[in-house]
């Protein structure tokens, strides 16, 4: 029976120690003709999944003998590339393209020697499209999404479709393999969106408009009572749903140089704000996300925006701001680039398991528990990282926790 295996980053740490150990080996040239024994998959406690076939991304092991001489691996008309490391007259690990094939055999060709030929049957299977995100997940019924995966692929004979929540097709305005522009329909309903292409369909994890567990959006879920409730707006830059809240002023951009709280922060504190002990997120806190979307309409180049849950009855203080047991996530998407802005509304999406930081970049000692999941307070403020003088403009809206597994 024919076994096509799909292969995970899980077995990454396996790949490596396998390559380890052959590339610790003396290599001796080869001199005979390359024979396959079995393709498998590279974990070693499961050497009896063999192969005919694997996605493309997958990584395999080819064992047999003299395969030291092998210089090229081919995949239909896609050629693989090769780590000398993965190497050996009795192994080769190898990952198969992820490119689409033009060409398709069904043959793996293996080049070795001057320039002989091996070849042998083997499929290279184009997975389901991967969908991962949208650039912004609100976006209204005639407007154009963006969204990201991969295998986006379009056929003539089965073209790629986007369904939204409602059984609605999308139009869809543009496509590459890993992006797809579509028109969001009239009457599409808030949830999850469905791709589905030549190999298959993928529901995705994400929900247009989601609305699951939003705790602030600042027309009816605000900050009371505060130290900081925020200053919320619905113009300048235009709004995504109803009112925002707004970050603006003069920065600094030396580490921590610019502490204001008027300008820069808003706190949610329940208890103050006469809301219920009922925990923001109550889930498996290591498979969610929190989630906001954002509009840097004024270039950001300063301090990180840090996010830091906090228990139900914690109100009038900022001490635990920087305090460094307190741990938090730091968004700083100016760091690689210099200077940061949008083009409009954004969906950020940060993984609870990333709330791992103090407020200056260190690592933080404390774990984020449960009992923190109460109050949530956003500021901008030092991050560790030196930037540059800017007049940064951050609008926010829709904050919510939501499960990414």
């Amino acid at each position: 029976m024919k076994r096509y295996i799909n292969l995970s980053y899980s077995f990454f740490v396996l790949i490596v120690m396998i390559g380890m150990a052959f590339s610790s080996c003396k290599k001796e040239a080869s001199t005979g003709v390359p024979s396959i024994r079995y393709i498998r998959i590279t974990d070693p406690l499961k050497s009896d999944s063999l192969l005919t076939g694997a996605y493309l991304g997958g990584t395999i092991a080819i064992v047999g003998n003299n395969l030291g001489s092998i210089k090229e691996i081919w995949f239909n008309d896609q050629k693989a590339y090769l780590n000398p490391n993965y190497v050996t007259d009795q192994s080769v690990i190898v990952t198969v393209p992820d490119s689409i094939p033009v060409v398709v055999t069904d043959k793996m060709k293996l080049v070795y020697g001057a320039a002989d030929t091996l070849s042998l049957d083997f499929k290279a299977i184009v997975p389901a499209p991967t969908v991962t995100s949208m650039v912004c997940e609100y976006v209204k019924d005639g407007d154009i999404a963006t969204i990201q995966g991969d295998f986006f692929i379009d056929d003539p004979n089965k073209p790629l479709q986007v369904i939204f929540t409602g059984n609605i097709p999308g139009q869809i305005q543009s496509l590459s393999k890993k992006n797809i522009s579509v028109k969001v329909p009239i009457g599409a309903g808030v949830g999850p969106i469905t791709v589905k292409s030549l190999y298959g369909s993928t529901l995705s994890k994400f929900y247009l408009r989601d609305n699951r567990n939003i705790f602030l959006d600042f027309d009816n879920l605000v900050c009371l009572n505060a130290w900081q409730n925020g200053h919320y707006s619905n113009s300048s830059p235009d709004p995504i749903s109803g009112k925002y809240d707004r970050f603006s002023g003069t920065m600094k951009g030396g580490i921590g140089a610019t502490w204001d709280e008027v300008s820069f922060a808003f706190y949610l504190w329940p208890k103050k704000a006469g809301r219920d002990s009922v925990p923001l997120y109550s889930g498996d806190l290591s498979k969610a996300a929190i989630k906001f979307e954002c509009n840097v309409y004024s270039a950001w180049s300063a301090s990180a925006l840090q996010i830091i849950f906090t228990p139900y009855a914690l109100k009038d203080q900022n001490a635990f701001l920087t305090d460094k047991t307190v741990p938090r996530a730091l968004w700083m998407p100016w760091k690689a680039i210099g200077s940061y802005i949008t083009n409009g509304w954004t969906t950020v999406t940060i993984p609870l398991s990333d709330f791992i930081y103090a407020h200056d970049g260190t690592t933080c000692k404390t774990k984020l528990t449960q009992d923190m999941m109460y109050g949530c307070n956003f500021f901008l403020y030092n991050g560790g990282v030196a930037g540059t003088d800017c007049t940064p403009g951050l609008a926010i809206d829709n904050i919510r926790i939501v499960p990414i597994q």
